[in-house]
C-alpha cells in the first residue's frame, strides 16, 4: 500500500532526492572545463576526452531501465541507497586516477561505473518524489526536483573551473562524497516507502541486449569521425547495434514482467513526454560540452573564467524552472513545453550565429533564450510524463523516460561530436576560425532536433491537465 510521507518528512525527501539527482547532472558537465588539466595529466588523446564524458551518460542509457526494475524488487529507497553508495566509490576512484599509461583506462572505466550508480539512483529518485506529494503539490516540487537539478548540469562547468584552477580536477569528484552522505542521511531520517513489488523478475538475457545494443550503437556513431562511415567496424557496429536493440523491444513486448515496459509507448501523452524529452536532451548535453570547449580553446578564457561566462545560461534556466513548475500546476504541461522549444529553438540558433565572430558579448542572448526555454520545459516534461500513468506503473516509467534521456544525450554527443570533428579540419578544437564554424554547425544541428521534439510535442502531448487513473489504495490511505 501507497502511503504519502508527512509534510517535514517529505520536504527533506525532496532535498534528499534533489541533492541526489543534482550530482548526477553535474557529472555530466562537471568535467568539460577539466579536460584540458586531466588530458595534459593522465594523459588523455582527443578520442579519451570524448569517452570521458560519454562513458558515463552511456552507462547510464543503458542501465537505468535496470535501476527501475530493482526498484521494484528491492526497493526503491534501498535501490536508492546502492546507488548512491557506487555513485560516491566510484566518485573516489575516478580522483584517484594515476598519471601515466593507465590513467585514460582508469578514468574511462571509472565514469562507467559512476554512470551506473546514478542509473541506479535516477529512477527511484524521480518515483520517489512524485509518491511522495499530491497533486496540488507535486509540480511545484518537481520543480524544485529538476530546475535545481538542471542548474547544476549548467552549473558544472563553472565549479569544475573554480576547483580545477584553485586546487585540482580531481576535487571535481570528490565533492561527490560528502553530498551523497548528506543523501544518505536525510533518506534515513525520512524514512519515505520503501515498498516492493511481490514477484518482480529481472531476466539477465534481458539486460544483456539492452547493454550491448545500446552500447554497439554509439561507439559506431562517435568512432565514426576517426574510422569513417564506409569502414566495416562503423558498420558492423551499427548493424549489430540496430538488431540487439530490436531483439530487445521484440522481447520486451512478449515478456509478462519487462525490463522496460515499452507497451506504455501506447499512451499517446506519455509517449509524447518521452520523445520530447529525448530529442532536447540529445541537443543540451553536446551544446554544453562545446560551449565549455569553444571559451576555453578557442577564447582561451581560464577554466574559471568560462564557467563564469556560462551564467547567462545558468540564471535564466533557474529562473525559467520555476515558471514551468507553477504553470504546469495551473495548465498541464502542453503550453509551457511547446512554448519552452520555440525560445530555445530561437535562443541555440542565435547562439550558432555568434560563434563564428569570436566573441563572447554576442552570445549572451542566444544563451539566455536557450537557458530560459529549458527552463520552461524540463519540469513539466519530467512531471507530466510520470502523472499521466497510474501510481503502479510509475516506476517503469521512470526508467523509461531517463533511459531514452540518456541515450538522448549519449547519442547526441556522438552525432554533433561527430559532425564538428569531420568539419573542423586538425580533427581538434586548434583550428581557430574553422574549429568556430564547425562548433556552430554543430549547435544547428541541435537546433534542428528541438525543432523536432516541437513537432513531436505539437502532435503527442496532452491537452490540459493529466487524468490518469487513481491508485485506489492511495486514495483509501489519502
Amino acid at each position: 500500500m501507497t502511503t504519502r510521507t508527512k509534510t517535514g518528512g517529505r520536504w527533506l525527501v525532496l532535498i534528499a532526492m534533489t541533492g541526489s539527482l543534482a550530482m548526477i547532472m553535474l557529472d555530466q558537465t562537471v568535467v568539460t572545463v577539466a579536460l584540458p588539466s586531466m588530458s595534459r595529466e593522465l594523459p588523455l588523446t582527443a578520442g579519451g576526452q570524448q569517452w570521458v564524458v560519454n562513458a558515463y551518460v552511456l552507462a547510464m542509457a543503458a542501465l537505468v531501465a535496470l535501476g527501475g526494475r530493482l526498484g521494484d524488487r528491492l526497493g526503491g529507497v534501498t535501490t536508492f541507497r546502492i546507488g548512491v553508495t557506487v555513485f560516491f566509490v566510484a566518485s573516489l576512484a575516478c580522483g584517484f586516477a594515476p598519471p601515466g599509461d593507465m590513467g585514460q583506462t582508469w578514468i574511462i572505466a571509472a565514469r562507467a561505473l559512476q554512470g551506473a550508480g546514478a542509473a541506479l539512483m535516477m529512477p527511484v529518485s524521480t518515483s520517489i518524489v512524485v509518491d511522495a506529494f499530491g497533486d496540488g503539490e507535486r509540480g511545484r516540487a518537481m520543480a524544485v526536483y529538476t530546475g535545481v537539478s538542471q542548474v547544476f548540469l549548467a552549473v558544472g562547468p563553472l565549479l569544475g573551473g573554480a576547483l580545477t584552477e584553485s586546487v585540482s580536477w580531481r576535487t571535481v569528484f570528490w565533492l561527490n562524497v560528502p553530498v551523497g552522505i548528506a543523501a544518505l542521511v536525510m533518506v534515513r531520517i525520512a524514512r519515505p516507502d520503501d515498498t516492493r513489488q511481490r514477484g518482480a523478475v529481472i531476466r539477465p538475457g534481458s539486460v544483456a541486449l539492452l547493454v550491448l545494443g545500446v552500447s554497439a550503437t554509439v561507439l559506431a556513431i562517435q568512432q565514426s569521425s576517426t574510422w569513417t562511415w564506409a569502414s566495416p567496424a562503423t558498420l558492423v557496429l551499427l548493424v549489430a547495434g540496430a538488431a540487439l536493440t530490436t531483439a530487445f523491444v521484440v522481447s520486451q513486448r512478449r515478456s509478462r514482467q519487462p525490463l522496460v515496459d515499452v507497451r506504455l509507448f501506447g499512451h499517446p501523452a506519455f509517449r509524447g513526454d518521452v520523445i520530447v524529452l529525448g530529442l532536447v536532451q540529445f541537443g543540451l548535453l553536446a551544446v554544453i560540452l562545446y560551449s565549455s570547449l569553444y571559451l576555453q580553446d578557442l577564447l582561451h578564457l581560464s577554466p574559471i573564467l568560462s564557467g563564469l561566462a556560462i551564467l547567462p545560461l545558468i540564471l535564466a534556466l533557474a529562473l525559467a524552472a520555476q515558471l514551468g513548475g507553477r504553470w504546469y500546476d495551473r495548465a498541464g504541461v502542453r503550453t509551457p513545453v511547446l512554448s519552452g522549444l520555440v525560445v530555445a529553438l530561437v535562443g541555440l540558433v542565435a547562439w550558432a550565429a555568434s560563434l563564428p565572430l569570436l566573441g563572447y558579448p554576442l552570445q549572451v542572448p542566444g544563451m539566455v533564450l536557450t537557458g530560459f526555454g529549458l527552463g520552461l520545459l524540463m519540469s513539466p516534461t519530467n512531471t507530466d510524463a510520470l502523472a499521466q500513468l497510474p501510481v503502479a506503473d510509475r516506476s517503469q516509467a521512470a526508467g523509461i523516460v531517463q533511459t531514452v534521456r540518456q541515450l538522448g544525450g549519449t547519442v547526441g554527443v556522438a552525432v554533433i561530436g561527430a559532425v564538428v570533428l569531420s568539419l573542423e579540419p586538425h580533427g581538434t578544437m586548434g583550428g581557430g576560425g574553422a574549429a568556430a564554424d564547425a562548433i556552430a554547425v554543430g549547435f544547428l544541428v541541435a537546433a534542428g532536433v528541438f525543432a523536432l521534439a516541437f513537432l513531436a510535442g505539437w502532435i503527442l502531448l496532452a491537452r490540459g491537465r493529466p487524468t490518469a487513473p487513481a491508485d485506489p489504495a492511495a486514495a483509501a490511505a489519502s
